[in-house]
C-alpha cells in the first residue's frame, strides 16, 4: 500500500482564541506537505472577509495550495466574482465551488436576485476565467436537498461537464459506501478524480449532529462502539477514533483510492497521528513560528487591543 496523496480542511475564525487554533493547526499539518488545503466559506461581509484573510495567511505564511471554499449564498454574481479576482491577486489558484447552505433563520437555499442560481453556473462563470483548478462536492449518500444518489449523481455529473476537476465527498463510516458511488460515477461517465472526505472523529456526539445535518447513516457498529468508548471516557474515544478511522482509510485505499481528504475542525493531533500510520512524513522539521508567523501577529494584534483599552480607560 502506497502513500496516499493527503489534503485537509480548515474552517475559519471568528474569534482571537479561534485564529490561534487555525494558525497552529496549519503549522502542525503543513509540514505532512499535503496536496492542498480547503478553507470553508463564511457568507455575510464579516466571515467572508474571514475566510479570505485565512486563505491568504495560510498560502503566504506555509507555501501550500490552498483552495478557497466559494459559495452562491447571500452575494451577487458581480460580488462573486470580485471575489474570486481577489483570491487570483493574492495568488490562490483553487476553489472549491459550492451552492451553499441556506442562511440562518431560512428553511432553505434561495439564490440572491442578482446572484448565481446553482452551483453549475457559479462553475462556468470560473471556468471561463481559464485561471483556476475548480473542485466540488459529491455526495456518498443521498444530499440533504436530493431525491437520491441517482440524481446527486447527475448533478455531480453537469458539474464536471461544467468545468470542476475534482470532487471532494462528504464523510461517510464504510468504505462500500464510497465505492457505491464511485462505481455509479464512473457508470455516469464521470472521469474527474473523486476524493473521499475523512471525518477523524474528535467527539462521538458532534459527530452524530454532523451527520444529521449532512444525511451521512450512522451504522449499527459505530453508533454502539462509540457509544460504548464515550462512557469509557476521552482516552478510550480517542483510540478507537484513531483505530476506525485508520481502517476506514486503509479499506479505502485496498480499493484502489490514492487521495485521501480529512476534515480537521482545527484540531490537528489526530488527523496528524491518522496521517503518519498512513505514511505522511514531514517534509522538514517545523520548527518554531517565526516573528512573523500569524499566531505571533495575532497575539501582537491582541496586544495592541489591550494597550489600547489601557489607554482609553
Amino acid at each position: 500500500m502506497s502513500r496516499p496523496q493527503i489534503s485537509f480542511e480548515f474552517f475559519p475564525p471568528k474569534t482571537l482564541d479561534a485564529s490561534f487554533r487555525l494558525w497552529e493547526t496549519a503549522r502542525a499539518l503543513a509540514p505532512l506537505a499535503p496536496d492542498f488545503v480547503s478553507v470553508t466559506y463564511g457568507a455575510g461581509g464579516t466571515t467572508r472577509k474571514l475566510t479570505h484573510e485565512a486563505v491568504t495567511t495560510i498560502h503566504r505564511h506555509y507555501g501550500i495550495p490552498v483552495a478557497a471554499h466559494l459559495t452562491c449564498v447571500e452575494a451577487t454574481r458581480a460580488e462573486t466574482m470580485e471575489i474570486v479576482q481577489a483570491y487570483a491577486d493574492a495568488g490562490i489558484r483553487e476553489i472549491v465551488a459550492l451552492r451553499g447552505d441556506a442562511p440562518k433563520g431560512q428553511d432553505r437555499f434561495t439564490p440572491h436576485p442578482e446572484g448565481f442560481s446553482n452551483t453549475v453556473e457559479l462553475i462556468e462563470a470560473i471556468a471561463a476565467r481559464g485561471d483556476m483548478t475548480i473542485r466540488v462536492g459529491a455526495y456518498p449518500e443521498p444530499h440533504p436537498d436530493s431525491s437520491g444518489t441517482d440524481a446527486d449523481v447527475a448533478w455531480l455529473k453537469r458539474k464536471v461537464d461544467a468545468g470542476a476537476t475534482s470532487a471532494i465527498t462528504q464523510f461517510f463510516f464504510d468504505a462500500d459506501t464510497f465505492f457505491r458511488f464511485r462505481d455509479k460515477c464512473a457508470a455516469a461517465g464521470i472521469d474527474a478524480p473523486i476524493i473521499p472526505g475523512i471525518l477523524p472523529i474528535q467527539g462521538w456526539a458532534g459527530a452524530k449532529r454532523f451527520a444529521a445535518t449532512c444525511g451521512t447513516s450512522v451504522p449499527a457498529w459505530a453508533e454502539e462502539a462509540f457509544s460504548k468508548a464515550a462512557a469509557q471516557g476521552p482516552a478510550a474515544e480517542r483510540a478507537l477514533s484513531e483505530q476506525a478511522c485508520v481502517k476506514l482509510c486503509r479499506d479505502l485505499l485496498d480499493g484502489g483510492v490514492d487521495r485521501l481528504h480529512f476534515y480537521t475542525l482545527n484540531r490537528p493531533d489526530l488527523t496528524y497521528a491518522i496521517a503518519h500510520i498512513l505514511g505522511a512524513r514531514p517534509a522538514e522539521p517545523a520548527g518554531p513560528a517565526s516573528e512573523s508567523g500569524p499566531a505571533e501577529e495575532a497575539k501582537a494584534e491582541a496586544a495592541e487591543r489591550q494597550a489600547a483599552g489601557s489607554a482609553q480607560d
